[in-house]
Order: C-alpha cells, then sequence, then structure tokens
C-alpha cells in the first residue's frame, strides 16, 4: 500500500461522502479507492469511515485523522512548489476565509482572471465574518477588517476601508435625520449592530471633527455577525449603518441609503490578509495574497502596507 495515495484517496471520500465521486476525482476505479481505505483502516487498526448503501459518513477517529492528513498533504503539496521549477506554476488546495461582503462584491467577480492566472489552484474559499481557528480548521488565511487580536499570527495589510455612517430613507423618515453622532446613544436613534463573533460586544467607531474626537456605539434593537445580513438590515430600515465605501456607493447610486455626518471623519478600518506563523508561506498562497492586495489597491488602497513581512 502506498500510504501518500491512500491518505490522498480517504481525504476525497470524506469531502465527497462517496467512493465514486472520490474515484472520479482521482482517475480512479471506485474498486481501487476502497481498497486503499481498506488497507489504511487495516495498518490504523481504527475505522475511519461509516458506510451505508446511501452514503458515506467519517467516524469521530477519521474526523480527527483527516485533519492530520489534509496537513500532511499541504506540506507535500507545498515541498513540491517550493522546487524552482514547480513554483511557477502554483498549484494545490488553498482554504481561505474572506468577509462575505467582500466576497460577493469584490473577490469573487474577480476569480475568473485568478483562475485564468492559475489554472492549478484549487481555492476552497469560506465567506463569512466569524472568528476562525486557522490551525484547527486547517485554513491557510483568513482576511479581516480591523485589528488583528491574535498577535500569534503573521497579518499582511492589504488595505485600508473607509467607513462612512449612513441609513435608508425609511428609516430618516420615521426617526427623523440625525445632526451629531451623540444622537444615536441619546435619543429614540437605533443602530444596526455588528457583532465581530458571539461574545464581542458591538463594534464602537471613532469620529472626529475640528479637533474632537468622540467614540460612538449607539444603541440597537438588532445585531448581526454577519456582513450582508447587517447591510440588509441597514437597507431594511433598521437602523443606522457604519459602512466601508465599496460597500455602501452602489445604494448610494440607487437612492437606497444616504449619507449621515458628513462633515464628521471616521477612521479607516484596516484591512489585513492573516496566516499561521509557523509554516512557510507556499507559493499558492503567497500568489493569492498578493492578488487580494492588487484588488484593495484598487478599490480601498492602503496606507501602511505590512504589520509584518512574508517570511520567504
Amino acid at each position: 500500500m502506498d500510504r501518500f495515495d491512500a491518505m490522498q484517496a480517504f481525504a476525497h471520500v470524506v469531502e465527497a461522502r462517496s467512493f465514486t465521486k472520490a474515484a472520479e476525482a482521482l482517475h480512479m476505479s471506485k474498486t481501487s479507492v476502497t481498497q486503499l481505505v481498506q488497507q489504511l483502516e487495516a495498518r490504523l487498526r481504527v475505522k475511519l469511515l461509516n458506510r451505508t448503501t446511501r452514503q458515506v459518513n467519517v467516524t469521530a477517529d477519521g474526523a480527527v485523522y483527516y485533519e492530520r492528513v489534509l496537513r500532511l498533504l499541504a506540506d507535500m503539496d507545498d515541498a513540491e512548489t517550493s522546487l524552482s521549477g514547480a513554483s511557477a506554476s502554483p498549484r494545490g488546495r488553498l482554504r481561505v476565509d474572506v468577509p462575505s461582503p467582500l466576497a460577493r462584491m469584490i473577490l469573487v467577480p474577480a476569480l475568473p482572471a485568478f483562475h485564468a492566472h492559475y489554472p492549478d489552484i484549487q481555492l476552497d474559499m469560506g465567506a463569512s465574518d466569524r472568528v476562525v481557528d486557522l490551525i484547527g480548521e486547517n485554513v491557510d488565511c483568513v482576511v479581516r477588517g480591523g485589528k488583528i487580536t491574535d498577535q500569534s499570527l503573521m497579518a499582511r495589510q492589504v488595505g485600508d476601508l473607509q467607513l462612512g455612517v449612513y441609513a435608508a430613507p425609511g428609516y430618516l423618515d420615521r426617526a427623523g435625520t440625525p445632526s451629531h453622532p451623540r444622537e444615536l446613544e441619546e435619543t429614540h436613534h437605533r443602530i444596526v449592530g455588528f457583532l465581530r463573533s458571539r461574545k464581542d460586544r458591538i463594534f464602537s467607531y471613532a469620529m472626529r471633527r475640528d479637533g474632537e474626537r468622540i467614540e460612538v456605539q449607539g444603541r440597537y434593537v438588532f445585531a448581526f455577525d454577519d456582513g450582508n445580513a447587517y447591510l440588509a438590515a441597514g437597507l431594511a430600515g433598521l437602523g443606522v449603518l457604519w459602512l466601508p465605501h465599496y460597500m455602501a456607493r452602489p445604494h448610494l447610486a440607487r437612492g437606497e441609503l444616504v449619507p449621515l455626518f458628513e462633515d464628521w471623519r471616521l477612521d479607516p478600518m484596516p484591512l489585513y490578509v492573516a496566516f499561521p506563523p509557523n509554516r512557510h508561506v507556499s507559493a499558492k498562497l503567497r500568489v493569492f495574497i498578493d492578488w487580494v492586495a492588487e484588488l484593495m489597491a484598487q478599490h480601498a488602497p492602503a496606507g501602511l502596507r505590512t504589520r509584518e513581512a512574508l517570511p520567504s
């Protein structure tokens, strides 16, 4: 038994939940894939998969082994692509997690050009605003706005998100137009809350005008941990929003949002790509980070390029 082939077959079966689909992806016969997984289970003396006539599910032991296998396969792929001849054409599987509005409005529309340049990269993109355990979930990198709270991570700043305050016309018709940011905390006005994680407090925002600086949090009835849901709530008139310009621009053009406090300036939100510090930055990860940086240079250029340089 070739252990590499067996681990690769096992990983494909787990992801496809099917020996047939795994065999098709590997260009092998179903019998060969089945035998490889059976040999792997015999060697480990552990049942990795539960098989029924309808589907295949991973066991508890199999799930733990699967995460280890993914890291081993990724390391082997990195070792091959680090060679001078292979690094010219990055390839392999890349797992990333990005904010959902950034994926919908900027990254996904640009993916055809990325694929044309790097056809051998298989990209698994999670679109969420949740806190991701990069090591535990075997994620290569995340794109996040705001301060990187986990100082153990490496991070490259790829943009500065300029922010504004907005509300839907329907909300302003009901509640009136606030003339000062403090009204969002002291009157009947409401914001839409944004949660970075379920345990976090609602974001507060620093605002400046003529030497005056205040931090506004506001009062809310509805709060969300996803950027698309947060925006949808504002468009539905549920409260005042703080939005990056790239998210607000199309809705301003259609009259769906109205800018507020235009004589106040908000501190920009830095946008980072963060990744684990304990592994070589593969060619596929490097080109992905560079691609995100190039896109954000068009949509939200960074005033400061890096928090820490990429390791070689």
